[in-house]
């Protein structure tokens, strides 16, 4: 491992005047970027020790529920407004790592943990546009088993691998920055950003700024459901998830639907064209399908994931009947 310094900040904005310097990034539960700095993907010069900071409260915030960046992820599944008000954001994080990792593991370094791409984590592989912009992408001929489907591109097919972030997506989050130019908000949807030329840069964080906080808006749903399909039951990353939820009325009608994808785009997956298909539709495996379908146009599979178009519509489908029958 390479030399580096260390620092623990007394307060927010201490942290964010450190990582204004070269090289910098912040430690919290340190179960990515430590593991990224023992395989020799990440080479930071200065650490930003920022446990010690008072931003992991849990508390009701403007109708809805505001999450400190340090809260630990096991904290927020097993809290009672998350599994009163937002149940399928529980299921997503239960459904994520081991329960020793979720008891390190915080909401900030959980939206900004790296892919698990085989040729990113392992710098023996010297094309990995992620680690060495214009090296190239090895997956795109190699071993692209648990590749992207959706949002790549010709420089990156890597997929974002979380789950927490797919739920917070479908429940319309946002992710609260502090900078040196202040604080400002910024909406699940967009704060990730698509590979195109640059899958280097993989969200919207300006320089020097830090997370602080992730705001979930008053929701309403009737029935909801995390599902979570890969190769073993524990500790092992989705090659398809879905965080969906539905409102249904007396009359048994779809009101509104929110739904998102992960484990198959760099980023949490959700069309909103495929949400409204289903507005005023009678709750089917049919009508969900054609959701699927909207959801899944454009996919382009790779030698080794085409599975994924079909496992990911059987996906949606399952999660959408699920959260119709929790009405």
């Amino acid at each position: 491992m390479i030399p580096f310094r260390y620092s623990a900040p007394a307060s927010v904005e201490d942290a964010v005047t450190m990582a204004g310097e070269p090289g910098s990034r912040f430690l919290a539960g340190g179960t990515n970027i430590i593991d990224l700095m023992k395989m020799g993907v990440e080479h930071p010069s200065h650490l930003i020790d920022i446990t010690r900071l008072p931003i992991d409260r849990i508390e009701e915030h403007q109708g809805g529920v505001r999450l400190g960046a340090l809260t630990r992820n096991t904290a927020v599944a097993a809290h009672r407004l998350i599994r009163e008000r937002y149940p399928v954001l529980s299921q997503a994080i239960l459904a994520g790592a081991s329960p020793q990792i979720r008891n390190m593991a915080t909401t900030g370094g959980n939206l900004l943990q790296r892919t698990r791409c085989f040729y990113f984590y392992d710098p023996s592989y010297s094309e990995c546009n992620k680690r060495v912009p214009g090296s190239g992408c090895a997956a795109l001929q190699g071993n692209n088993r648990i590749h992207a489907i959706l949002g790549a591109s010709d420089r990156c097919i890597a997929t974002y691998p979380g789950d927490m972030a797919v739920a917070l997506a479908a429940l319309d989050a946002k992710v609260v920055l502090r900078g040196p130019r202040g604080e400002r908000s910024e909406a699940m949807d967009t704060f990730y950003r698509l590979p195109g030329d640059t899958p280097n840069i993989e969200h919207d964080l300006l320089p020097g700024e830090m997370i602080t906080a992730v705001d979930l808006p008053p929701v309403q749903a009737t029935g909801s459901r995390y599902l979570k399909v890969r190769d073993r039951n524990s500790f092992a990353f989705a090659l398809v998830s879905v965080a969906a939820m539905l409102n249904i009325d007396a009359a048994g009608k779809i009101t509104q639907a929110r739904f998102a994808l992960g484990g198959v785009a760099p980023r949490p997956w959700r069309v909103p064209e495929a949400e409204d298909a289903l507005r005023g539709k009678i709750p089917a495996d049919s009508v969900f399908r054609d959701a699927a379908d909207i959801l899944l146009r454009g996919a382009k599979p790779y030698r080794f994931n085409g599975f994924k178009v079909e496992l990911a519509r059987r996906a949606v489908v399952r999660a959408l009947a699920s959260a119709s029958t929790r009405a």
